[in-house]
């Protein structure tokens, strides 16, 4: 079986080297000032190069994302991008206007992916796009399996397909959305959106001016909050599609958001590939991260379920604990930087790729860098040893899960 590529967010080094160490085969991060998540940490020059450098060494490759709508002034800073991008080896800028698609061919050999933005959503849209240049073009997130399996036969070999597997949604067309900027002033199309669609509303009445809670019961109504998607349970009819790449949503994540789910992915194609799959595992792993209510309406056709209308807060069944920064063979212990309170008694689960996935042990003994005995791990950021009976390394975790 062909697996398609796992594709994982990166909204800085950190984030990029996690999704690389939990099994990513490709990465994709914002270039400053010229994508769809503004308030991610984004890369500056140095940072690019930096990481395709990391990637390209590990066999991974990197993308970058200019999908921004650019006005005339923008222009500029996107031709002389685009040469920087080109000179440090990018595998693909993922673009979504024609105009820089035109730019881009003056790069010879550098590979154009088609955003989601362009909101490609037939097989002649994917085959004139193609023959514009683009190599890949990342579907609009409306799409079926079968309008998915439709393109790809009709395209074949000449262009790949890329599609979201997972993560936060909009109740926009493909994304495009004014309701930020009109509420706002915040333009959602240039990387600022304020994320109207996950608030409360509520209806005035024009004579009395009396505001009126919209509400379908007690809780109230969130009209425009789309639930998150996840497709781990349909995972072999989105492979059998035929796409080429799966992506994950997420650049404005943490780095426990992205070792959670990009390991959980990786763990679930690599056992599609070996012939028995059972997505209970990996749902359980997903509910960990944090989340809103999931499914896959649009993948099954089925829209009537892909709002979420009870709340706009996330969930998660577990909380991330410490970072790893080493072992101590001496002291057979973990060396952990905090990230949320603990107490020796607590049970521990780690947050590893391969075998040492979610092993667990009770915090018997920890001390701080001084040697000196803690029971309450308080303090932010702390480094602290803590014993334990097996090793981890870095850029793996330690989490609580809430009973």
């Amino acid at each position: 079986m062909r697996l398609p590529e796992l594709l994982a967010p990166a909204g800085d080094m950190s984030r990029l080297k996690t999704a690389v160490h939990f099994g990513a085969d490709a990465v994709y991060f914002g270039v400053k000032g010229l994508s769809l998540r503004a308030f991610a940490g984004n890369f500056d020059r140095d940072e690019a190069e930096e990481a395709l450098r990391y990637l390209h060494e590990r066999g991974k490759k990197g993308y970058a994302a200019l999908n921004i709508y650019p006005r005339e002034e923008d222009f500029p800073s996107v031709i002389e991008t685009l040469g920087f991008l080109q000179e440090i080896g990018v595998d693909a800028v993922i673009v979504s206007d024609p105009g820089v698609i035109r730019m881009c061919r003056q790069f010879p050999g550098l590979k154009i992916h088609l955003s989601t933005q362009a909101n490609t959503l037939n097989s002649e849209a994917a085959l004139f796009w193609r023959d514009m240049g683009v190599e890949r073009i990342v579907a609009g997130r409306e799409l079926s399996l079968n309008e998915l399996t439709a393109i790809k036969s009709a395209m074949g070999d000449t262009c790949g397909l890329e599609v979201f597997a997972h993560g936060a949604m909009c109740v926009s067309y493909s994304g495009r959305c004014l309701l930020s900027n009109y509420l706002t002033g915040r333009d959602s199309n240039r990387g600022a959106c304020a994320q109207p669609c996950r608030w409360e509303y509520t209806v005035t009445e024009t004579q009395s001016g009396k505001s009126l809670l919209c509400e379908e019961d007690a809780r109230g109504t969130y009209l425009f909050n789309s639930r998150d998607l996840c497709t781990v349970e349909i995972l072999p009819a989105l492979v059998a599609t035929g796409v080429d790449s799966l992506k994950i949503e997420g650049r404005m994540k943490t780095e426990f958001y992205v070792a959670t789910v990009v390991g959980a992915y990786r763990k679930a194609l690599d056992s599609l590939q070996n012939g028995v799959y059972n997505p209970a595992p990996y749902l359980a792993e997903l509910e960990k991260a944090s989340h809103r209510p999931y499914n896959a309406s649009f993948l099954l056709h089925d829209r009537s379920s892909s709002e979420c209308t009870e709340s706009a807060q996330n969930t998660q069944k577990s909380e991330f604990i410490a970072a790893i920064l080493g072992y101590d063979e001496a002291r057979g212990a973990l060396l952990l930087e905090q990230r949320n309170r603990f107490y020796v008694g607590d049970t521990l689960e780690l947050l590893a790729p391969g075998e040492r996935f979610n092993q667990s042990f009770t915090v018997e003994e920890m001390w701080d860098e001084e040697g000196n005995p803690v029971t309450d791990a308080k303090l932010v950021r702390q480094r602290l040893y803590v014993k334990c009976p097996f090793r981890g390394e870095p850029l793996e975790m330690l989490r609580r899960v809430k009973v």
